[in-house]
């Protein structure tokens, strides 16, 4: 509920004003005098002070001076019986919303009071989106606010360092190469090379070889000597991405060159010393696998000397918003304002369960970045799918509830349709009909409201 602080030296417009807006569901505080408002102001908050511009001592130019001196995020509106062009020009400029004349009209008023609310929770969300973008918790390029991501953050904080080799678990799009990298950048190996492979990418010849390198004649196609990527990393960071995929023999040369850092290239019978430190991940459990006989025992202790666990996007919500804006933040070019995101938006994003994890995520809000409209992300710009199953979950119910129970499990995005709808309407009949006025009063173009008119075409 909208708490809105009303000025005005004249006892019959605060009775009025008061009565009217709190018909609308409003929590409305008067104020008889500028001294008393200002005295308010420095002791609670308001989403919006409606003020008159001439009074004494303490008159309505000087409340908005101290709210804007404060830093107050609240909207004002200011009432003048002298609707001068001069006199809103003042106000305006010192960052009042909008100016209602004396005497009003309810519904002019109304509407005027519905846009400033608006305007301060736009805001709001673009103060939040900033503080969310200096995340406190944040290594590179991983945003920890969840407790599990935190732990991870700590576990790359001391592993990093050392030469331990690590074994990182979690789902596909979770972000495990972006740990290794982070783990990689912050230990003495940084200078040198970090070289990804993704063992379930190649067939068993080709991993082999791309990993140990081969000798001219090794097999059909070897026409010269080639560098494995174990002796290209040295000094470096080998990272072995989805190890549950090698095969078996594979499997057994790298547990030697884990137990004796040194290599044999496919073809030859020299071996060769290397020094690379050894990151894996894996999206299966590598237990699990061991009990099929698909992974060897030993090796999976040489590898999990220290193991770090990702979980699913799913059950570390505290995530996903800090990782929206950080999106952006990658997204879209410096200097340029960010989008807000409507608020049915922010709850389908909590709600979906995300199976794709980070990445998933990722492209999601690319997809609403792209097609935002009025610069805002809203339910239809992103994949169907996700603001599907947000309103599966906001409206089921028991067939048995009560009707009022019906009513608050109604999806957030319906309701805000109906909201829209009902406020276009107040619009249109305050312009007499009048869709470029009604365009204008919104700050919209004529083309947005005519595709937010349901029939119009």
């Amino acid at each position: 509920m909208a708490r809105i602080l009303l000025v005005d030296d004249e006892p019959s417009i605060l009775s009025v004003l008061s009565t009217v807006l709190q018909a609308e569901n409003y929590d409305v505080v008067s104020a008889s005098d500028g001294q008393k408002a200002l005295d308010l102001i420095q002791s609670d908050e308001f989403d919006l002070v409606i003020s008159d511009i001439r009074m004494t001592p303490v008159d309505g130019i000087e409340i908005l001076k101290a709210l804007h001196k404060a830093g107050s995020q609240t909207s004002v509106i200011m009432l003048t019986a002298y609707g001068s062009v001069e006199t809103a020009i003042e106000a305006l400029k010192l960052g009042a919303f909008d100016y209602v004349t004396k005497p009003f009209k309810v519904d002019e008023l109304l509407i005027t009071v519905q846009r400033a609310l608006q305007y301060r929770n736009a805001i709001t969300e673009n103060a939040d989106l900033k503080e969310k973008l200096q995340t406190r918790y944040q290594f590179d390029n991983i945003i920890a606010e969840s407790p599990a991501m935190k732990n991870v953050c700590d576990m790359i904080r001391r592993v990093a360092p050392t030469d331990t080799t690590v074994l990182i678990n979690g789902p596909s799009g979770t972000g495990k190469e972006l740990v290794a990298k982070a783990i990689h950048a912050h230990s003495q190996r940084s200078k040198k090379d970090f070289l990804p492979v993704n063992c379930a990418a190649l067939p068993e010849p080709l991993l082999e070889s791309e990993m140990f390198g081969h000798v001219k004649g090794a097999f059909t196609g070897a026409a010269s000597d080639k560098v494995g990527l174990f002796e290209a990393a040295h000094g470096g960071t080998i990272f072995l991405d989805e190890i549950g995929s090698m095969p078996l023999s594979i499997q057994g040369k790298l547990l030697r060159v884990l137990q004796e850092r040194e290599i044999r290239r496919v073809g030859s019978n020299k071996t060769i010393s290397v020094d690379a430190r050894v990151l894996a991940a894996t999206n299966v459990p590598l237990e699990s696998l061991i009990e099929e006989g698909k992974f060897r025992e030993d090796l999976f202790y040489r590898l999990s000397v220290i193991p770090i666990a990702i979980p699913p996007l799913k059950e570390r919500t505290e995530d996903i918003l800090p990782l929206v804006y950080h999106v952006m933040r990658k997204e879209i070019p410096e200097g340029k304002e960010y989008p807000s995101l409507a608020p049915d938006v922010c709850a389908s994003l909590e709600q979906y369960n995300w199976p794709g994890n980070v990445r998933e995520l990722e492209n999601a809000i690319k997809h609403g970045i792209t097609f935002a409209r009025d610069n805002r992300i809203t339910g239809d710009v992103l994949p169907p799918k996700i603001m599907a199953a947000s309103q599966a979950v906001g409206t089921a119910t028991p067939s048995k509830q009560a009707p009022i129970d019906a009513e608050r499990a109604k999806s957030l995005k319906s309701f805000l349709r109906e909201q829209e709808k009902g406020y276009l309407n107040k619009v249109l009949q305050s312009t007499g009909g009048d869709k470029e006025r009604a365009a204008k009063s919104l700050k919209i173009s004529l083309a947005t409201l005519y595709r937010k008119l349901p029939g119009e075409e």
